[in-house]
């Protein structure tokens, strides 16, 4: 296990130990934090999307080209 997954583990297995309430706090706080709750947002986005089909890069901006062209 690499040094940063035993780290995270260690903070998630004390975050689990908490009750309910302290739990919903310490969440709450990190929600406080803008540049967190980004980070929080940014990351469920992408474990939602995950099974979603992907395309290249390139041909993404060659149909924005197009489409900007046209309108």
């Amino acid at each position: 296990m690499k040094a940063v997954e035993s780290k995270v583990e260690v903070y998630l297995m004390a975050l689990q130990s908490l009750s309910k309430a302290e739990r919903e706090a310490v969440i709450a706080r990190l929600l406080d934090d803008e540049e967190l709750r980004e980070d929080i947002l940014d990351l469920a986005i992408i474990r939602e999307r995950q099974g979603e089909p992907t395309r290249p890069f390139r041909e993404y901006l060659a149909e924005r080209k197009k489409l900007t062209r046209r309108g």
